[in-house]
């Protein structure tokens, strides 16, 4: 787990787990590693706080490719999901979406049927310690649980579940899915029968921005796209 962030005179973060520190600006020695302003052996200045959640979310363990934080923004505020939310992950990968919808209070259990997905995101989420229900199941075969709120789908094909997803959610439910390509997409709308409500299909790209006394312009590099989000609810 990571204890502290470290920046140093340059305004270089670093991720810091225990013993001593070593850097360009010298050397912390672990006893001395608390939050505020604390000086390396050659008298250089660093600033160090408390690691929070998103820190140690950030340095994870990667498998597959996670779903990105500003579509994972778009699902919590679209579906409105939170504390109680019974929640069904699947595709959980590297647990990233999971750990999210836990964070926030959902009651969340992942289907995951890769054996090194399913133990990444396992590790992932113990680590977390965050209580989320961890299956080793292909989704495509099934759906145990009933009277479910929202159903993410991070597959190659979610269509093929959406039988089981339709015996799933509850009435209102949502069926949120992410999906890289706009043929995936097309198919995916093609078999949503008249027991799904097509909510919407969204897009996030995100720009950073530089702001540098009277210096202000865009990043040159811009978040595009990531993935294509389709929300579809139970009728």
């Amino acid at each position: 787990m990571i204890k502290k962030i470290i920046i140093d005179r340059k305004g270089n973060l670093s991720y810091y787990k225990k013993g001593d520190f070593h850097s360009l600006f010298g050397t912390l020695k672990e006893a001395d590693i608390k939050s505020g302003v604390v000086k390396s052996n050659i008298g250089k200045d660093f600033t160090v706080f408390d690691a929070d959640f998103i820190d140690n979310l950030t340095k994870i363990k990667r498998g597959p490719a996670t779903s990105h934080y500003k579509d994972i923004g778009l699902i919590i505020t679209i579906t409105g999901c939170g504390v109680g939310t019974k929640v069904i992950d699947a595709g959980s990968g590297s647990g990233n979406l999971s750990a999210y919808l836990a964070r926030i209070g959902c009651e969340v259990t992942t289907y995951e049927l890769n054996p090194e997905f399913y133990q990444i995101s396992k590790e992932n989420l113990e680590n977390l310690k965050l209580k989320v229900g961890i299956k080793n199941k292909d989704i495509y075969n099934g759906i145990d649980e009933k009277n479910v709120d929202l159903i993410t789908l991070d597959l190659l094909e979610p269509w093929r579940a959406l039988s089981h997803v339709l015996s799933s959610l509850k009435s209102g439910g949502f069926l949120v899915c992410y999906l890289p390509t706009i043929t995936q997409v097309m198919e995916l709308v093609k078999n949503l029968d008249n027991n799904f409500y097509l909510w919407k299909i969204s897009e996030v790209l995100e720009r950073e921005w530089t702001v540098d006394n009277l210096k202000v312009r865009p990043n040159n590099h811009m978040l595009g796209h990531t993935a294509f989000l389709v929300f579809a609810r139970k009728i």
